[in-house]
């Protein structure tokens, strides 16, 4: 299994705890966040990573180099920043053997749950995307998700409260999601393209109930420190 991990952000409202690292490196105990993340995908059989760089990227490089805990790294650094859709199109331009889905995550997000079934519904649904749907109390942070049968059909606008289903920032994409559309070279995959063509992708969704964290604010970032270590092992 592969994934795409999103690490060129900015991360500009964890700067004022984290300053000298980009987010995804942020310090849990004695290893980055990211990490963290690596270790638990490995665990549910992801062999092959790419980063898409851009902000000090070179210090995920530096961390990870070609090789970390038995899985490969790539590297496509960016000279300007792309956006998530544009990195993600970037990242697909040096991938081999294209055939398979593969993840795309974001690089300062954790959410435990069973990748392998999730590939599995992708397949026998013959989805093109299929993305984690977390359930949470209030989706006023992060907007909301609405789906039927199993199928996204809108998002509302952050900052609506009340229980829901949000973007756990997860997605299992076939390789050639993009082919159909003509897209600029900096795009945002959610803003750009799932939101205005929704009805032509017809994203999947696949539940989970389980841990997720988004390390965006430093009060999740303190959490992080406290839940990571435990859940996968300092």
């Amino acid at each position: 299994m592969r994934a795409i991990i999103l690490v060129g952000g900015l991360g500009t409202r964890l700067r004022t705890v984290v300053a000298d690292v980009p987010k995804p490196m942020a310090p849990i105990q004695n290893k980055p966040f990211l990490a963290y993340l690596l270790h638990y995908l490995k665990q549910q059989g992801v062999t092959q990573i790419v980063f898409p760089t851009h902000y000090m990227g070179e210090k995920i490089r530096a961390y990870f180099q070609s090789h970390y805990i038995g899985m490969d790294i790539q590297y496509v650094e960016e000279t300007q920043p792309l956006g998530t859709g544009g990195a993600i199109v970037n990242a697909l331009r040096v991938m081999q053997d294209l055939h398979d889905p593969l993840l795309v995550l974001n690089g300062d997000t954790f959410l435990k749950f069973d990748y392998p079934s999730m590939i599995t519904q992708h397949l026998n649904e013959g989805a093109a995307l299929t993305m984690a749907l977390r359930w949470v109390d209030d989706c006023s942070r992060y907007g909301k998700v609405i789906t039927e049968h199993h199928r996204v059909v809108a998002f509302r606008e952050k900052g609506e409260p009340g229980p829901g289903y949000i973007n756990a920032g997860a997605y299992l994409i076939n390789p050639t999601l993009f082919m159909p559309f003509d897209l600029p070279q900096q795009f945002s995959f959610e803003n750009d393209f799932l939101l205005p063509h929704l009805s032509a992708i017809a994203p999947q969704s696949f539940i989970t109930h389980d841990y997720f964290i988004d390390i965006g604010v430093p009060e999740d970032y303190v959490r992080a420190m406290h839940d990571l270590p435990i859940l996968v092992g300092g």
